[in-house]
């Protein structure tokens, strides 16, 4: 499958891959075959974080997360082969991610979570919605496409192309050796998340229809998914109305100006704010 994980372009700079950080607690939880690692910061209403392809906690939320766990306690994973979770001999599916996060949040006593997903991670996002809508109450989609035509001419391509030594140096490749249980294994993640990408089709355009979850879209303006496929998908989750009119969606849509995707979670105060008051709005009875 494709979804965000071809956010990670073929040689993305080094920075910035730092840590979480904040103070917490971490640990592993036995899913499917997996121990898998987690953090779980602050307090609040649950707030689950699904990382981006070939990154971990720190390298796709470092920025955003303090902010976050200043009022949510935030659950982040690192999901199969990803930072601290290892590997296991079953290939990397969307369906299997959503299944492997649904059970550590289970393990983890979560229930009717804010889930926000970056890049892979708002289609495991995406997915879990549907499979797993009980464990859902908002989604926070970053860079989220739901078929391959969501993409920009090219992205599939390049990231079929990609080898570790186009990562040589980048802050995905530092955190990977920093934390992985067997660093060496780093040019076999780069092939799972190859074939996850070159194998995606997406989900039917009526099952994304049926997530009732309400969702908060953002893409930016330069990113590796079209701004007309994040469009498509507000309309398909009850946007594109006039809210004056009709009153406004439980869905909402930010398209970031001057922003590609490795910029996007680095904008944390902006984002924070979006998605704060997103994820604070009442759920509006739809007629």
């Amino acid at each position: 499958m494709t979804n965000s994980t071809t956010t990670e372009p073929p040689t993305p700079p080094p920075g910035p891959g730092t840590p979480s950080g904040a103070a917490g607690t971490s640990g592993y939880v036995p899913v499917n075959g997996l121990r898998m690692y987690y953090e779980v910061h602050g307090e609040g209403r649950p707030l689950a974080l699904l990382h981006g392809a070939l990154t971990t906690i720190g390298t796709s939320f470092g920025a955003i997360l303090p902010l976050l766990a200043s009022n949510h306690r935030v659950v982040a994973v690192e999901q199969q082969a990803h930072g601290h979770t290892g590997d296991i001999e079953r290939p990397l599916t969307y369906e299997q991610l959503a299944d492997d996060t649904a059970a550590a949040l289970r393990h983890l006593s979560v229930r009717d979570a804010d889930i926000l997903g970056f890049s892979m991670g708002s289609g495991v996002a995406v997915c879990l919605a549907i499979r797993h809508p009980e464990l859902a109450r908002k989604l926070v989609l970053a860079t989220p496409a739901y078929d391959r035509d969501g993409f920009h001419p090219g992205v599939i391509e390049d990231m079929a192309a990609l080898q570790p030594e186009h990562l040589a140096g980048s802050a995905f490749e530092a955190d990977y050796l920093r934390t992985a249980p067997r660093p060496q294994d780093w040019p076999v993640l780069i092939e799972r998340v190859k074939r996850l990408n070159l194998e995606f089709v997406g989900w039917p355009e009526e099952a994304v229809a049926a997530i009732k979850a309400p969702a908060l879209i953002i893409v930016g303006d330069s990113d590796v998914v079209r701004p007309e496929h994040a469009l498509s998908m507000f309309r398909l989750l009850g946007g594109g109305v006039a809210g004056d009119v009709a009153g406004l969606p439980n869905s909402q849509l930010a398209v970031l100006p001057g922003t590609g995707n490795l910029a996007l979670m680095e904008r944390a105060e902006w984002l924070t704010s979006m998605v704060e008051a997103f994820l604070e709005a009442p759920v509006r009875v739809q007629a």
